[in-house]
């Protein structure tokens, strides 16, 4: 089972916009839970520049059989012009919560 279960993040500039982005998944059953994370500072190259700005990360625990409508939700509903957007293999852990994780998110 565990190879079903993936962490799929997210960051976002302002920490009212994080947890939106956390509760809208979790209401609409993308995702059993997504965790915030405390704000840090992030620097990164855009536009030509190195920017510094102060982001919070959205971590989303799903299955890969919801992945690409999590993806496409949070890429409509995020407000950055190219949001992060990573996927990190689970390779184990308890059964018991692996499996609370593909019920909780399933689509009903």
């Amino acid at each position: 089972m565990a190879t079903e279960i993936v962490i799929a993040q997210t960051t976002i500039d302002d920490e009212g916009k994080a947890e939106a982005l956390a509760r809208g998944a979790v209401e609409a059953r993308l995702a059993a839970c997504a965790h915030v994370d405390a704000a840090f500072t992030a620097v990164y190259r855009w536009k030509g520049k190195i920017e510094t700005a102060k982001e919070w990360r959205i971590s989303y625990k799903t299955t890969t059989d919801r992945l690409p409508a999590l993806a496409a939700w949070v890429a409509a509903t995020h407000s950055y012009e190219v949001p992060e957007w990573i996927i990190l293999p689970v390779i184990g852990g308890s059964e018991t919560y692996l499996k609370w994780v593909v019920d909780e998110s399933a689509a009903q």
